[in-house]
């Protein structure tokens, strides 16, 4: 299932060993001060001055691009951005490599998915959620008008999946209903419907299909339109994939095949050109994700190159079929790679920017892939690969304040050290420049999911640790995160829950050991389940943290699961445990932060957004207000217009500028 990947940004302030005050004023006596927005609740934070938001400005303002969609007769493409001085991500047209941008969208909300109708591309297909509630709404934007049209139900929440082949050309969404469990509603029975709607004619929508849960959706739809391939997914160790008669709605499970009980993850990828078979990535048969050619009457299943010890995705087939475009996730670094689909070898690999490579697309009726590149040294740009040629060329540039050169900034390094079961576990370490003498303080910044994953790429604003504080910062991968095979991907299911937390205790013991870290000074820091935790670190290490920073966590396991949106909970049941079994609700309940917040007497900053679906607000409200009565000093700050995490840029800045003054007050001296 897509997560979304939340990460707290954190900075100090100092170029020195030590951790500095605030920027002073310069010339008037009385400093002025930056006021949280009116959509920003703000308990228990210090005033923050304006020097040092503008002390900031410049580490405040990276932009870059996304791939979204090519145009079908034209070279052009879409590409999500967010310009100079705006709030959020919208959409833009670029006619050609490096042209200027044509904004199509303009919304208070960000818009990032969007697609052109694929026949003559006369209009725009994208999705568009409020206030970070995630109950996405598909919107027909007509390219010679502007026009937006409203195409789906408000009440269901929608994702735009394919389109089909034909004249005129109808998009395949699904559609999953909303309980709104935060605030008292309820759902007795959970289901997915598949829907084909002519987006120049949304009222004569046609219902396909209606699927018992919330796990299910479209991989791909056959040439002639007549199957779709589904994915079932129960959870990150386990999904399945189905053929569905788009005439009829009927079904069949094609993978795993009848009789086979061992858990797997399948992931149908594209229809080959032969008609006869399906590609699918798969763990079934070792530790990582490999592709196979799966014979769609038999199941019988072929594995094909490239054979490797990394999991596999595709990211795109041709529109013939013929070239795949693969992504290998090694040790967090995403490589791209082609695949001949008749010959079913990888091609040789083509010379490409340097980066983590990610988002391909092949353009339609051609060899040419577009992808994104980021790295440590700048933003997302996209780029395009003539596949027969082996020719790259760039239509993006990023962008970042005047006085700052992404270019110089450090790549980051794998490091690796041994938990408490003598399993590896690794993560990224960035150093700050050589100038910065004796030990560094760290910050420990912990990913979501809990099937993320902390990938090489850019780090955005938390540059400003490292590059004007000196700050090192480890992004560990513990267990349960993904890209390491399928058992580590398990090792924190259940009653192993507690486990992943340890190995954040085996690092702090590793941090003990580097000459170049202080282990006196150590913040921890997370978003999601990063944020949970980040929280149960701070109840088991209180000792070894001088605070930690919890960004939409979870902090207590049962009302997560009692108050999350009626779509994700039996998926995040199969992850936590099923609160419904007495043994696994007792040790949920043992586990909590909650429960344990007594332990929590390090300083402690939580970040929450009132519309989050995922983890709602109570999971925040009622840690800080335990917390707080254990007299531990603890800053809130709620935004009344988000949801999993800030896509508002000026609630965003914010959160950055109060996070700079925790750091300062808990990581001084």
């Amino acid at each position: 299932m897509r997560q979304l990947l939340v990460l707290s940004l954190a900075v100090m302030a100092s170029a020195c060993s030590t951790i500095a005050a605030p920027p002073a004023p310069t010339t008037a006596p009385t400093t002025a001060l930056i006021q949280p927005n009116a959509n920003l609740r703000a308990e228990g934070i210090p005033p923050i001055p304006a020097t040092l938001a503008a002390a900031l400005a410049k580490y405040n303002d990276f932009r870059g691009h996304s791939l979204v969609d090519w145009h079908p007769q034209r070279r052009e493409m879409l590409v999500a951005h967010r310009k100079q001085g705006a709030s959020t991500s919208q959409i833009y047209r670029l006619t050609g490599p490096m042209a200027e941008a044509e904004q199509l969208t303009d919304f208070a909300d960000p818009v990032t998915r969007a697609s052109y109708e694929p026949n003559d591309g006369n209009y725009v297909v994208f999705e568009r959620a409020s206030g970070g509630n995630e109950v996405a709404q598909l919107y027909r934007l007509d390219l010679a008008t502007r026009a937006v049209t409203l195409l789906s139900d408000p009440d269901l929440r929608h994702s735009l999946q394919t389109w089909t082949h034909g004249k005129p050309a109808q998009m395949v969404s699904t559609a999953v209903p909303l309980d709104r469990t935060a605030t008292g509603g309820t759902r007795a029975e959970v289901n997915t419907t598949i829907w084909l709607t002519d987006p120049l004619q949304p009222a004569g929508r046609k219902l396909v299909a209606t699927l018992p849960g919330g796990g299910w959706g479209v991989d791909a739809l056959s040439a002639d339109d007549r199957t779709l391939a589904l994915q079932r997914y129960v959870s990150a160790n386990e999904s399945e994939v189905w053929l569905m008669d788009v005439a009829s709605g009927q079904r069949r499970q094609l993978l795993p095949a009848a009789g086979d009980k061992t858990p797997a993850a399948y992931d149908a990828a594209g229809f080959l050109p032969d008609g006869k078979s399906l590609l699918v990535v798969t763990d079934r048969d070792g530790e990582f994700k490999a592709l196979n050619k799966v014979d769609l009457s038999t199941g019988q299943r072929q594995r094909v190159e490239p054979l490797l010890d990394w999991d596999l995705s595709v990211g795109s087939l041709s529109k013939d079929g013929r070239l795949a475009a693969l992504r290998s996730n090694e040790d967090g670094l995403g490589r791209l790679r082609l695949l001949d689909t008749r010959t079913l070898k990888e091609l040789p690999a083509p010379t490409l920017p340097a980066g983590a490579a990610g988002g391909a697309l092949f353009r339609r009726g051609s060899q040419e892939l577009g992808f994104a590149v980021n790295s440590s040294a700048g933003p997302g740009q996209v780029f395009s690969l003539d596949a027969s040629t082996g020719q790259a060329v760039q239509w993006t540039r990023a962008s970042a304040a005047p006085g700052i050169d992404p270019s110089r900034f450090a790549p980051q390094q794998v490091v690796r050290w041994t938990s408490f079961d003598g399993r590896q576990i690794s993560g990224l370490l960035s150093q700050p420049p050589a100038r910065f003498t004796g030990k560094r303080p760290v910050f420990i910044d912990i990913h979501g999911g809990p099937e993320g994953q902390s990938s090489i790429g850019f780090m955005g604003r938390m540059n400003y640790l490292l590059e004007e504080l000196g700050v090192a910062i480890i992004r560990p991968n513990v267990r349960g995160s993904t890209g390491y095979g399928k058992t580590f991907l398990a090792l924190d299911n259940g009653f192993k829950r507690e486990d992943s937390v340890k190995d954040i205790g085996a690092l702090l013991d590793w941090i003990k050991t580097q000459p170049q870290l202080d282990a006196d000074r150590v913040l921890v820091s997370g978003g999601s389940y990063g944020g949970y935790m980040s929280l149960a670190v701070a109840t088991h290490y209180s000792d070894r943290i001088a605070g930690a920073i919890d960004v939409v966590g979870i902090s207590h396991f049962v009302t997560f699961l009692n108050n999350t949106e009626s779509y994700r909970r039996d998926l995040r049941r199969v992850e936590y445990g099923d609160e419904r079994d007495p043994a696994m609700r007792a040790f949920q309940e043992r586990i909590s932060p909650l429960t344990n917040a007594g332990k929590i007497t390090k300083p402690l900053f939580v970040v929450q957004g009132r519309n989050d679906p995922r983890v709602p607000w109570t999971e925040a409200d009622q840690i800080v207000q335990k917390v707080r009565a254990n007299g531990t000093p603890v800053w809130y700050l709620l935004a009344e217009n988000e949801g999993h995490g800030f896509a508002r840029k000026e609630n965003a800045d914010f959160q950055f500028y109060a996070t700079v003054m925790f750091i300062q007050q808990t990581l001084k001296p």
